[in-house]
C-alpha cells in the first residue's frame, strides 16, 4: 500500500487560520458570552493577554538587535558611500512624498462622506486624551544623532539606532581587510536574529489567535454605530492608498504586475493587522521581499526598518481624515490654508513616530493644535481607534514595501524571476 502524503500547511496558512479563529473567537465572546469572572479575568485578560501579549514582546525583542545588524552589514555591503547616499535621499524622499499624498486622500475622502455633519455627540464615549509635546524641525534633525548609542540600543530610539549602524556599517566598508574581525561578528549575529526570527514566526499563528481573540471580545460594537462615517471614510482613505495610490506608483516606476504584489504580500499585511505595530513586521517584511519579490537584503536591510520609523502613511490618512471630522463636528471653517498645514503637519509629525499601537493618537494632538482645532475633540474617536489601528498598519508597512521595491528594481538590486515565479 502507497504511504499517503502527509499534507504541509504553510506558515503563511496558519498564520491565516489563526487570524480568522482570533476574529470568530472575539466576537463570539463579545456577542454571546455574558460578562463573568472566567470569561473577562480568567479567558481574556487572562489566558489571551499573557499569550498576545507575550508574543508581541517577543516580536519587539527582535526589532533592535535585528536592526542593528541587518543596517550594519548592509551598509557594509553597500559598500559605496554614493550609493548609499542615493539610496538614502531617494528613500526619504519617497517616505515623504507618498505620506503628504497621503494626508491629501484622506482630506479629499472625508471632504466627500463629510463625516461629522449630524453628529450626536451625547451618543459616544469619551476617553482621556493624551496631548503630544511639539518638536521642531531642528531638534527633530539633532535627535537623530544619539548621545549615547548603547542607551538608544536599550531604550528602542529607532532613529538613532539607524543612524548608528549605519555609520558603523559604512566605515567597516571602508576598513576593509582591517575590520574582518568586526564584519564577521556582525555578520554572524545577522545569521543569529534570522535564526531567532524564524524560531518566533513559528509562533505567530498561537499569539495572532490570542490576540484578536482578547481585541474583539472587547470591542463594544454599540461604540461603532454613531461613528459609522468617520470609520467609513477611514477604511476608504485607506483603501485608495493602498491599493489604488501604491499600485500605481509600483506601475510606473517598475512596471511590476500590481496584483501579483498584493497576493504575496498580503500575508504581512495580515500579520501587521493581527499586531498593530509596524515595528514587529519588520522581520516579516524583510524575508518576504526577498523570497517573494526578489529584493536584495542590502536595499531592504536599509529602507524597511527607516519606514517603519519616518513612513506611517496609514497614520497620516486616520489624522487627516480626523481633522475633518472634528472641524465639521464643532462647525470650524478651516479652509485652503488650514488643510495645506494640515498636510504639513501632518507629514511632519510622522517623522520618528513609534511604530507601537495607538501611537497616532497621541501625535494627532499636534496636528490639532496647528490648526486650532479643540484637542477634547480627539476622545471622539478614541472608542473605535484600535480597529482602525489594525488597518492604517498595514498601510504603513505596505507603502514600506513599495518603497522598497521601486529603490531596488533603481539601484539593479531586484530579481524579477524571484517576482514572476
Amino acid at each position: 500500500m502507497k504511504e499517503k502524503k502527509k499534507i504541509k500547511i504553510s506558515l503563511t496558512t496558519k498564520i491565516f487560520i489563526g487570524l480568522i479563529g482570533g476574529l470568530i473567537a472575539g466576537i463570539i465572546l463579545n456577542l454571546f458570552v455574558p460578562h463573568s469572572y472566567v470569561r473577562d479575568t480568567i479567558i481574556v485578560n487572562g489566558i489571551c493577554n499573557i499569550i498576545g501579549t507575550g508574543f508581541i514582546k517577543l516580536m519587539k525583542m527582535l526589532v533592535v538587535p535585528l536592526v542593528l545588524c541587518s543596517l550594519v552589514c548592509g551598509a557594509s555591503a553597500i559598500g559605496d558611500t554614493k550609493t548609499l547616499g542615493k539610496v538614502g535621499v531617494k528613500t526619504i524622499v519617497f517616505y515623504l512624498a507618498t505620506t503628504a499624498l497621503a494626508v491629501s486622500v484622506a482630506i479629499g475622502v472625508a471632504s466627500i462622506i463629510r463625516p461629522g455633519i449630524g453628529l450626536n455627540q451625547g451618543a459616544l464615549n469619551y476617553g482621556e486624551v493624551t496631548v503630544a509635546e511639539s518638536t521642531s524641525v531642528t531638534d527633530t534633525l539633532l535627535n537623530i544623532i544619539p548621545d549615547n548609542p548603547f542607551g538608544s540600543l536599550s531604550n528602542g530610539i529607532m532613529l538613532q539606532v539607524i543612524f548608528f549602524a549605519l555609520l558603523v556599517g559604512i566605515l567597516l566598508a571602508k576598513m576593509g581587510e582591517r575590520a574582518d574581525l568586526v564584519s564577521n561578528f556582525f555578520n554572524q549575529c545577522n545569521d543569529l536574529m534570522m535564526e531567532m526570527t524564524t524560531f518566533v514566526m513559528n509562533l505567530a499563528p498561537v499569539g495572532v489567535f490570542f490576540m484578536l481573540t482578547k481585541t474583539f471580545a472587547n470591542l463594544g460594537f454599540d461604540a461603532f454605530l454613531p461613528l459609522i462615517k468617520y470609520m467609513l471614510s477611514v477604511v476608504s482613505a485607506l483603501g485608495v492608498q493602498c491599493f489604488i495610490v501604491y499600485m500605481i506608483l509600483l506601475l510606473v516606476f517598475t512596471r511590476l504586475n500590481p496584483f501579483k504584489f498584493i497576493k504575496k504580500f498580503f500575508p504581512v499585511m495580515a500579520f501587521a493587522f493581527s499586531t498593530s505595530t509596524s515595528n514587529a513586521t519588520i522581520p516579516m517584511n524583510i524575508d518576504t521581499l526577498e523570497e517573494k519579490m526578489g529584493v536584495s537584503r542590502k536595499i531592504s536591510s536599509f529602507t524597511i526598518p527607516l519606514g517603519a520609523t519616518i513612513n506611517m502613511d496609514g497614520t497620516s490618512i486616520m489624522q487627516g481624515v480626523a481633522v475633518v471630522f472634528a472641524a465639521q463636528a464643532y462647525g470650524i471653517e478651516l479652509g485652503i490654508t488650514g488643510y495645506l498645514t494640515v498636510i504639513a503637519t501632518a507629514t511632519l509629525a510622522s517623522i520618528g513616530t513609534a511604530g507601537i499601537p495607538s501611537v497616532g493618537l497621541v501625535t494627532l494632538s499636534m496636528v490639532f493644535a496647528a490648526v486650532g482645532l479643540p484637542v477634547e475633540a480627539i476622545a471622539l474617536i478614541m472608542g473605535i481607534d484600535r480597529i482602525l489601528d489594525m488597518l492604517r498598519t498595514a498601510v504603513n508597512i505596505t507603502g514600506d514595501a513599495v518603497c522598497t521595491t521601486i529603490i531596488a528594481h533603481q539601484n539593479k538590486s531586484l530579481d524579477r524571476d524571484i517576482f514572476n515565479k
